[in-house]
């Protein structure tokens, strides 16, 4: 049996705790996929539970990303959720929808399939330690879990494209002013801070948080037909061979590891850009 990588705390019949753990960096994974999917569908038929927050056993990762060395053909060939979708996407889709507030308490790094999971929350808290991204571009990959839906409505358009096509990391003060996390706070409040915000939402009316939440997905979040496409591009480009060497290169420098290129994971990515070129594809200099 694979190990448990959301430990759930039932703080009380309203007020659910997780808490993701899964290796050095906390990486997500196709044993993720399925974990996840057992615990939206718990929370789903959960009837008293208002509010669930989600945080990290690894105070420098709280999601890695995606394990870049997974099995493209099982990923590829896993059958779709309720909704229709990939597995990965559709438990983005439905944790987004759930009838409990979502929260996530976010320290440290939190790029790719992590990022995208944490847009699929309702609330994110982060600590001043919080590093967000979407890396994937910079890895010659398409982001497969919806974010560029999700953070086109969350930040605007021109944002969006910054995050997701510059594939740079964001620190805390300035993923708060994007509006990435709803707010930034000291790391030594962050526990407290979010324990007092859910425990509020866990004391409330249960019919008036699932209307109202129902309310704000109806007018916010993306049509599921949104997601669909971008989880298509992921599986066309995450694995090319064009990509290998970067991959490879990475891995050799401490990517997925607690050291090295994991770290500071965007500025190693710069570095193995490829320079660009004074000259056309035909070998004729520009004019």
């Amino acid at each position: 049996m694979n190990a448990p990588q959301f430990h759930v705390t039932e703080v009380s019949d309203t007020y659910w705790r997780a808490t993701f753990e899964n290796g050095s960096v906390n990486l997500v994974d196709l044993d993720t996929i399925d974990q996840l999917g057992d615990l939206v569908a718990r929370i789903e038929g959960a009837p008293a539970l208002t509010v669930v927050v989600f945080d990290s056993r690894n105070r420098d990762f709280f999601m890695a990303h995606w394990d870049v060395t997974a099995d493209r053909a099982q990923l590829a060939a896993m059958a779709p959720g309720p909704t229709g979708l990939h597995p990965y996407v559709d438990n983005l889709v439905r944790l987004s929808k759930v009838p409990a507030v979502t929260v996530s308490a976010i320290r440290g790094r939190v790029r790719g399939a992590g990022s995208e999971f944490v847009l699929a929350t309702d609330v994110r808290f982060a600590s001043e330690t919080a590093v967000l991204g979407q890396v994937e571009v910079g890895l010659g990959t398409v982001p497969g879990g919806g974010s560029m839906a999700r953070l086109t409505r969350l930040v605007g358009r021109a944002r969006a494209a910054e995050i997701i096509l510059g594939a740079d990391d964001f620190p805390a003060a300035l993923a708060e002013r994007y509006g990435y996390v709803n707010r930034v706070l000291p790391d030594a409040e962050l526990d407290a801070f979010v324990d007092r915000f859910a425990r509020r939402i866990a004391g409330f009316d249960k019919v008036a948080i699932e209307a109202a939440k129902a309310l704000l997905d109806l007018a916010s979040l993306p049509a599921d037909e949104e997601f669909g496409p971008a989880m298509t591009a992921f599986l066309r480009t995450a694995w090319r061979p064009a990509n290998a060497v970067r991959i490879r290169q990475l891995l050799e420098r401490g990517l997925q590891t607690p050291a090295g290129a994991e770290l500071d994971l965007a500025a190693a990515i710069g570095e193995l850009a490829r320079p660009h070129s004074d000259h056309h594809q035909d070998g004729r200099s520009p004019r």
